[in-house]
């Protein structure tokens, strides 16, 4: 099992039209490439939809950051349908639940703003954008639940800069400029903040792991929830490896 998450536009409540402990998302998109080179295509959830609504009685649970070991944050329902955008749904939030409420006054005050979904791949393929860059067409999912989740700063965003940077340094090198004694201090501290960042995400997933009884997920498996820490971009390991590479050629 895998979860994938992406930042939208939240309606909740009477003042978007609906009923109160009610909001509408987006869980996922279709088309777009994530860090993950994953892009969910169109149709990818027909089969799943139709499974769930087979199951008499059952619903697609919604959760809070996909917290299954805990009945708490289980904190209602949505129903789900593709459009030619994406996998859009329309959440039902449990309010007598502590964590429900909690919740739902968030996602009014727009203090909660990403949805995700976790799913296991039943068919994918390689393909290519124009560029020539390599993605991974997910053609067929399974849907297990949907989960409101509190993400931080954009790290996306935080690691291209740092990695807009790296290039430039690395040019000057190939060109046979000495660098600054400030630049490989800038340097130094950036590897020790990506390290920091590394570390505390495979941290993260142990504890996690720890908490939950399960053994540490393959981060790769179909049959294993995608972790944070062997998430992390393969960019931040590469220029942490990348750093410290200049950082003993500069000493």
């Amino acid at each position: 099992m895998q979860t994938k998450q992406i930042p939208v536009k939240i309606k909740a409540g009477p003042d978007a039209g609906l009923a109160e402990g009610q909001f509408t998302a987006y869980a996922s998109v279709f088309g777009n490439i994530d860090s993950y080179g994953d892009a969910v295509q169109p149709g990818a959830f027909k089969k799943t939809l139709e499974k769930w609504a087979s199951k008499e009685g059952q619903v697609i649970p919604l959760l809070f950051g996909h917290r299954m070991d805990d009945p708490d944050f289980n904190i209602g329902s949505v129903k789900a349908v593709e459009d030619d955008h994406g996998l859009l749904v329309t959440g039902t939030i449990d309010l007598e639940a502590p964590k429900g409420a909690q919740t739902y006054r968030a996602l009014k005050g727009g203090r909660l703003n990403q949805m995700s979904f976790a799913y296991d791949v039943i068919d994918r393929a390689t393909a290519k954008t124009e560029e020539g860059r390599e993605y991974t067409e997910l053609k067929e999912l399974d849907l297990y639940e949907v989960s409101v989740v509190t993400v931080g700063a954009n790290q996306e965003t935080e690691v291209l800069a740092v990695k807009s940077t790296v290039n430039a340094l690395v040019d000057g090198v190939k060109r046979g400029r000495v660098l600054a004694q400030k630049h490989i201090d800038s340097l130094r501290a950036a590897r020790e903040a990506i390290g920091a960042v590394i570390t505390a995400a495979v941290d993260e997933t142990t504890d996690e792991s720890k908490t939950s009884g399960q053994t540490a997920p393959n981060d790769e498996s179909a049959e294993g929830v995608k972790s944070p820490g062997e998430g992390v971009n393969p960019s931040v390991r590469e220029l942490s490896a990348l750093i410290g590479i200049m950082q003993a050629t500069h000493r």
